[in-house]
């Protein structure tokens, strides 16, 4: 055997879905979202805020799929981006009065930057090495953010405050009902653009990537260029998902974008369903809400429960909630056959 051949066998791919399973059917997806719409009705302010947090984190963890689903990068900086989007956001709404619509664009654009350029040196790393990268680019943000020489527009340790928006055009609705509709909308929009990116020849050259890299060289596959663009993409999404937190939670300080957020979004993704974008919203639900049902089980021991609850999951659902979904589309097909 050749030492080429050793090589790209010894190159692990990393374990995704594959591409005409990455979004669901069109009767599940309009489901889903009527019940997405319908939920605030029923629902008091704190619960709206916990949904329209879920909706932020989704976007995260989407993004966080696309690089590691999409294009077989692991990355555990993703809170670093997701701190990039919430502050150029704040300051552009604080300081410069831009309207709270307009700074998301921005901050995608500011962020997709950032990643790209980070994408250019880590090309020379993968698996281990670059997650260490990223781990590192987490560990330094929140201390970037300190530094006096941006304290004038970052508000150093104190931070920003921001204030919610209002709905327009006098509609009946809540503060927090309006963000929720729109956090659902731009990440509604996010999803169709992601699934379409993921469908498209820039998607396919990623997976091929991600599959075995070395194989999609030798197909032609621009391999630098691909992987610096989806860190650029999922970088871009990162940061308008921390501009939409930003404005939830109408607070950015450093110690808010630190580690545990990055591994927060990495558990997400996995127990979403690593290349399953529907299973964003599960992954952000699960990191939204079993904190608090772990503090209900013992205040003093939430973070060994949390944990006992996560080695539960991942022992019967090794490949997430998209392995729920198969199971149930697998049983309607059989009802539907009998039928």
């Amino acid at each position: 055997m050749s030492a080429l051949q050793e090589v790209v066998n010894d190159t692990q791919p990393v374990e995704t879905t594959p591409k005409k399973y990455m979004a669901l059917g069109t009767t599940a997806s309009v489901v889903v979202v009527l019940l997405l719409c319908l939920a605030p009705l029923i629902a008091k302010n704190f619960v709206i805020f916990q949904m329209t947090m879920v909706l932020i984190y989704a976007i995260a963890v989407l993004a966080l799929n696309i690089l590691t689903g999409g294009s077989g990068q692991f990355s555990l900086g993703q809170s670093a981006f997701y701190a990039v989007g919430a502050y150029s956001s704040a300051i552009l709404m604080e300081n410069f009065g831009v309207n709270y619509a307009l700074t998301l664009p921005i901050s995608g654009a500011i962020c997709f930057l950032c990643g790209y350029l980070f994408g250019l040196p880590a090309l020379r790393l993968s698996g281990i090495y670059l997650a260490l990268a990223t781990f590192a680019l987490a560990t330094a943000m929140p201390q970037l953010l300190k530094l006096h020489y941006f304290e004038h527009w970052t508000g150093g340790v104190q931070g920003l405050v921001i204030t919610k928006p209002d709905a327009p055009f006098g509609l009946p609705m809540s503060q927090d009902m309006w963000l929720y509709y729109f956090v659902l909308v731009v990440s509604m929009v996010i999803y169709v653009a992601s699934v379409n990116l993921l469908k498209s020849r820039s998607g396919r050259a990623m997976m091929a990537i991600r599959d075995n890299e070395i194989a999609a060289s030798a197909m032609g596959v621009d391999v630098a260029r691909y992987k610096t663009l989806a860190f650029g993409v999922s970088a871009g999404i990162t940061g308008v998902a921390g501009g939409l937190g930003a404005i939830a939670v109408q607070f950015v300080a450093p110690d808010s974008y630190t580690i545990q957020l990055a591994i927060a979004l990495f558990l997400g993704m996995v127990v979403g369903g690593v290349g399953w974008l529907p299973g964003s919203i599960v992954g952000a639900a699960f990191i939204v809400f079993v904190p608090n049902i772990a503090e209900e089980f013992s205040k003093g021991l939430s973070g060994a429960v949390f944990g006992v609850i996560l080695v539960l999951i991942i022992f019967l659902l090794p490949h997430g909630s998209r392995q729920i979904a198969y199971t149930v589309q697998n049983w309607v097909h059989k009802l539907g056959r009998r039928g």
